[in-house]
């Protein structure tokens, strides 16, 4: 019998699976999450629009896809890209004046994720840098971190309504920056950018000779009295990748169908980067065939009253967030202007008992039974997120216990 000392296993991780960090998983994992038993937990937490069953997709959306799963036509691999007619079918939607697409500049995606890993792994080698918004959705850093890029974060101004500062912007940038991410309308921020703003940020991208991934998967949810301008429609020489997907204007998150439109009106893509991004998708095999089947069908025939709907939901949830919070001395609600969000401030020292923000949705859970994210899910400290889809009574619910948490925890002013 050998008398060899027995050895023990030991596999090691790969550096993108051991740098791999979801600042949100990581966070909300790490929370005490133990909700008041005398109190219904209302989560506004998750964005994602169907959890609560009172947002739906309308039968036009529902009609298509059940059309396409009986016609069989479907079923099998789709070109690694996409299908033509469903490429096509998005490039007539995309398409603007000044910035025409054809199918060839559309590239399909396991949803607007992974249209953004797509457009950073395609303009990013280990080492350089990409400048991401703060406060930011938490998936730019994460999939940026894991391929070795170097992340950097420039600032949004909420006393402007989350406006890009375009000096801080401006003084990250080197010679190893290859891309600057721009979200718009902005998860977690509800901002629309206005039309001069959009071109001021293109402004910095032309003087660089920059390229752009606007995420713009929020693209039209917004509120009556602001305009969704597509980043695309405005730049004159900016090459842009544009990530998109259905996911949050067609209420549909788990669909996971998603794009990268490829702008290029000076052929800065067409040598490497369009190759590259075919390549790129060559490693799977494109998302779910019978959404794609469906889309074109999705696109024409879904009413606008569907899409107005919506948002007059989210408006009235943002409405009674901003003015029921505003009347909290310790809270500052910033207003948004579409997607489905909400920022708001907390006055830290003002609360007896509070350390931070993240101690503050701990003890909001615990005490209330109401889950919003800390700022720090989205490296902006001393706020937290409201999600804006939940219905109307639920939330007029949450803002009364959170309302009842900031008296429970108010110092006294003696």
């Amino acid at each position: 019998m050998s008398t060899a000392k027995r050895r023990r296993w030991h596999i090691p991780a790969s550096v993108t699976a051991t740098t791999t960090f979801n600042p949100i998983r990581s966070i909300v994992d790490r929370m005490k999450i133990t909700p008041n038993p005398e109190k219904q937990m209302i989560a506004l937490s998750i964005g994602d629009p169907s959890v609560f069953g009172n947002l739906t997709p309308c039968d036009e959306m529902v009609e298509a896809v059940v059309k396409c799963a009986k016609e069989f036509k479907h079923n099998g691999y789709a070109p690694s890209t996409g299908y033509v007619e469903t490429r096509k079918a998005i490039a007539v939607e995309h398409s603007y004046p000044f910035s025409p697409l054809t199918y060839k500049d559309v590239v399909l995606a396991c949803g607007c994720s992974g249209a953004l890993e797509l457009a950073l792994d395609v303009l990013l080698n280990p080492g350089d840098n990409v400048l991401l918004p703060k406060p930011g959705f938490s998936i730019y850093q994460t999939l940026s971190i894991s391929r070795g890029h170097e992340v950097r974060h420039y600032n949004l101004m909420p006393d402007r309504s989350w406006e890009v500062d375009l000096d801080h912007l401006e003084s990250l940038i080197d010679d190893r920056t290859k891309a600057i991410v721009v979200n718009n309308p902005s998860n977690p921020c509800g901002s629309v950018y206005s039309k001069e703003h959009l071109e001021a940020i293109l402004e910095v991208a032309e003087r660089y000779m920059l390229p752009i991934i606007s995420d713009e998967v929020y693209e039209y949810a917004v509120f009556p009295g602001h305009k969704f301008y597509p980043l695309a429609q405005l730049s004159e020489n900016v090459p842009i990748l544009t990530c998109g997907g259905i996911s949050k204007r067609y209420l549909v998150p788990g669909w996971r169908l998603g794009w990268v439109l490829i702008y290029d009106k000076n052929q800065a893509f067409e040598s490497e980067v369009k190759p590259g991004l075919i390549a790129l998708s060559q490693q799977i095999l494109g998302p779910n065939t019978l959404v794609q089947g469906a889309l074109p069908a999705i696109l024409a025939n879904t009413p606008s009253s569907f899409f107005e709907n919506t948002m007059q939901v989210i408006q009235k949830n943002a409405e009674i967030c901003y003015e029921a919070l505003l009347r909290i001395p310790e809270l500052k609600p910033i207003m948004p202007c579409g997607a489905m969000y909400m920022m708001v401030g907390i006055d830290i020292p003002k609360l007896d008992g509070i350390l931070d923000d993240l101690d503050f949705t701990e003890k909001l859970i615990s005490e209330q039974s109401v889950f919003c994210l800390p700022g720090k899910c989205f490296q902006y400290p001393n706020f937290f997120r409201i999600v804006l889809t939940v219905p109307e009574a639920m939330t007029e619910m949450a803002c009364k216990r959170i309302n009842e948490f900031c008296k429970n925890h108010r110092k006294s002013d003696s």
